[in-house]
């Protein structure tokens, strides 16, 4: 184990123990427990407060939503220069499937996916790209994480960030906490041209973060560890667990649940729960 590791390591022990008495003064966590699920970014040789320098912009799409059953037909991604602000590279490509249950979706029939061209060559650049990358992006990564380490795709261990999840825009934006990619490229000026192709939204995502004057600081706080917190509050309370990003029945039914880092839990207006071992 190298030095960055042994280092981020004893971040993460500091992590869970400072973490309980802190939030227990500040009374916004409640019932502790240290054997818990925590988002496995510390275990990267990135150092978490240093931005990554090039990430992969992810995206894929499916011929449903199930990876048990269902098949990855597209990738789509971009190679980003974060300090630049610029695309070093970028790739999109078809994976044959036999057929395609969310075709009214993505519009992609299974029969084009069966023409002959290099899919098998294309997915030695694709990991060339990833090999380069500090991060994967990736908008629902939790969505496109699932597929890969299936079928033909390789499996990924670097460090997923969700555009979605993981980043909180500026509030100038007017963004919902979890916003769609549609309505990110929006607010940002970012026009939106063609939804549900794997590059196209990269696109977007490259797009926003060209804008962002403080991109860096987003990506450091989205490589957080983050754990699964349950709301404390009344049936009249929901809105607030509802306007901060939370879900209701998932993953666990009949609570607002949430995955959030330490420095988000102290920004919450209302009290929270650890889940445990989940």
């Amino acid at each position: 184990m190298n030095n960055n590791k042994n280092s981020q390591l004893d971040f993460l022990a500091s992590f869970k123990n400072s973490s309980k008495s802190d939030l227990y003064r500040s009374g916004k966590m409640e019932n502790v427990d240290s054997d818990l699920k925590v988002d496995k970014k510390e275990e990267f040789d990135h150092p978490m407060n240093v931005p990554p320098q090039l990430v992969l912009i992810l995206d894929t799409e499916t011929t449903g939503l199930n990876p048990e059953k269902d098949k990855c037909l597209e990738i789509g991604c971009i190679l980003f220069h974060v300090k630049s602000r610029k695309i070093l590279a970028q790739q999109s490509f078809l994976i044959p499937v036999e057929s395609n249950s969310a075709e009214l979706i993505n519009k992609i029939p299974a029969e084009i996916t069966k023409f002959s061209q290099p899919w098998e060559e294309a997915f030695l650049y694709f990991e060339a790209l990833l090999k380069y990358s500090d991060a994967v992006v990736a908008h629902n990564a939790d969505f496109d994480r699932q597929w890969f380490g299936r079928g033909h795709l390789p499996k990924i261990s670097k460090p997923w960030i969700c555009t979605m999840e993981d980043i909180s825009w500026p509030s100038e934006r007017q963004l919902k906490s979890r916003p769609s990619v549609r309505d990110l490229a929006l607010a940002y000026e970012v026009p939106v041209w063609n939804a549900h192709r794997a590059l196209t939204d990269c696109i977007y995502l490259a797009e926003v973060f060209h804008r962002v004057s403080n991109l860096e600081e987003l990506l450091i706080q989205g490589l957080e560890p983050r754990r699964l917190m349950r709301a404390e509050i009344s049936y009249d309370q929901r809105h607030l667990a509802k306007n901060a990003g939370f879900r209701w029945n998932d993953p666990i039914r009949g609570a607002w649940t949430r995955r959030l880092s330490e420095r988000e839990v102290a920004k919450l207006s209302f009290s929270v729960v650890l889940v445990e071992k989940f």
